[in-house]
């Protein structure tokens, strides 16, 4: 009996045991799963599967975005069947940055969804739209993007194939976006088939934020912050004599089309962008400190921004062979980039050394005006230290000044950048034209990137339209 008697509360206790486990593990579920939702509403709002997303575009009126100054880029129109559709007044213009919001979402329509399908109209205005059978009033975006800025990218990219990114590299703010071929978002429904069956053509890539190229010589950025960190105190007394290439083990480096610079220091080798003189600097770096400097700068790895872009990717390593460090160190190989990982890099240089998440959407407010969400600027943290920023933007006024990039020379202020011409098959002649920079030189208010596929000369043709960026926002 007594046998019985301890059998029993054995097995109370162990069930008592299992029930507390599985309440335990129940709790925490529970607890996961409600911090989960209020930690991620937006991705589970946003969710094709999400039955509620439905009912908030059935009873909310889509949201209207906005530029800086308020000028509307994207907007819902009702026609008198009450049927909604979606309005860009700028037409191609902020198609890829601003986007569409039918056949899926993309741009800005996609990031700001959860906002735009909300409504936090007042409740008398709420009630006021039940009565006549309308929907309420969804929320509003106010983005970063400034339209004289961007009409100025649009113009100056003209006909070519590229991408133009803008930015204020002290607080992030992505001031213009532009990227062609483009397409009319108006017509998004009517032309989508046609633009599917375009493989070709890209035309529904975001080049600015999508598209990889090798970086070409605007890469000598990440090679010369390199060589500075490995010689502190001896950097400013290299010398080289280009003959217009450099071989080494079987490997020949030319110069841009076979130009010989003659006696260089460090400056000049980088002001002219000779490919001779960075492949000579190039074997002579340590491999692990170039791979940490990759690393610091964000290569092969996620960046700090909230849209849709694509990974650059650079690979060094202990193995990496002389003859691949030289096709890194000019910005040729594997090497691939992204318009906005480059200006995100030259924006960091910009702001003596700190990186600012690069951010389009500013705020949201309810049709009333009334603030409901403030995004303000962001620091990531520090890319390099301010001495070697200020090193850097030095190299960069003096290629304005006596080197590739002297079609913006003599203006009312003083520029800084690098271009960069970055052969992407094997005809020699073929080449992306780059540039990257930012001006006042001496207090930085705007960073211009610029690629332009397949038309040569950085210097000839990326230039000329970061010299209309620069002038448009500076001297408007």
């Amino acid at each position: 009996m007594k046998k019985k008697l301890n059998m029993r509360l054995k097995t109370g206790r162990q069930i008592r045991f299992v029930t507390c486990i599985f309440a335990i593990l129940f709790i925490g579920m529970m607890t996961y799963t409600c911090h989960y939702a209020m930690t991620h509403r937006q991705e589970m709002i946003n969710n094709s599967y999400n039955s509620r997303q439905e009912q908030l575009k059935a009873q909310n009126t889509r949201g209207t975005i906005y530029s800086d100054d308020r000028q509307v880029l994207a907007r819902t129109v009702t026609d008198s069947d009450k049927k909604e559709r979606r309005e860009y007044p700028f037409s191609n213009m902020f198609a890829h940055v601003v986007g569409y919001a039918s056949n899926g979402r993309f741009g800005i329509e996609a990031q700001a969804n959860y906002y735009l399908i909300q409504s936090n109209a007042k409740l008398s205005d709420k009630v006021a739209s039940e009565m006549s059978g309308e929907k309420y009033k969804g929320d509003n975006v106010i983005t970063t993007l400034n339209v004289a800025l961007q009409e100025a990218a649009y113009q100056a990219l003209g006909a070519y194939k590229g991408a133009v990114i803008a930015t204020d590299p002290k607080s992030g703010r992505i001031l213009a976006m532009v990227s062609k071929p483009d397409f009319d978002p108006n017509e998004i429904e009517d032309i989508w088939d046609s633009m599917i069956e375009e493989k070709d053509s890209g035309i529904l890539l975001n080049r600015a934020t999508q598209g990889l190229y090798p970086p070409g010589s605007t890469f000598k950025i990440v090679t010369a912050l390199e060589f500075i960190r490995e010689n502190p105190d001896t950097y400013q007394n290299y010398t080289y004599q280009c003959g217009g290439k450099f071989s080494t083990g079987g490997d020949v480096i030319n110069c841009y089309h076979g130009t010989a610079h003659g006696s260089e220091d460090f400056g000049k080798s980088f002001a002219k962008s000779c490919n001779s003189s960075f492949a000579n600097i190039s074997i002579g770096l340590n491999r692990k400190a170039y791979a940490d400097t990759l690393d610091d700068l964000l290569f092969n790895e996620e960046l700090p921004v909230s849209f849709s872009y694509n990974q650059s990717h650079v690979t060094v390593n202990e193995e990496t062979t002389d003859s691949d460090l030289m096709q890194v160190s000019i910005g040729q190989g594997t090497d691939q980039i992204t318009p906005l990982h480059l200006n995100m890099i030259t924006s960091a240089v910009a702001n003596g050394g700190m990186l600012m998440k690069p951010y389009l959407v500013d705020r949201v407010e309810n049709y009333n005006g009334n603030v409901i969400r403030q995004f303000s600027q962001d620091s990531y943290g520090r890319l390099m230290s301010e001495e070697e920023a200020d090193i850097l933007t030095q190299l960069m006024i003096q290629v304005v000044e006596s080197g590739t990039a002297t079609k913006l020379k003599d203006q009312s202020y003083t520029a800084a950048g690098k271009t960069g011409s970055a052969e992407y098959n094997n005809v020699k002649t073929d080449s992306h034209a780059w540039f990257t920079g930012f001006a006042p030189a001496d207090d930085p208010k705007i960073c211009v990137t610029v690629i332009i596929e397949g038309a040569g000369s950085g210097g000839d043709y990326a230039v000329p339209i970061a010299k209309r960026l620069f002038n448009a926002y500076l001297n408007p």
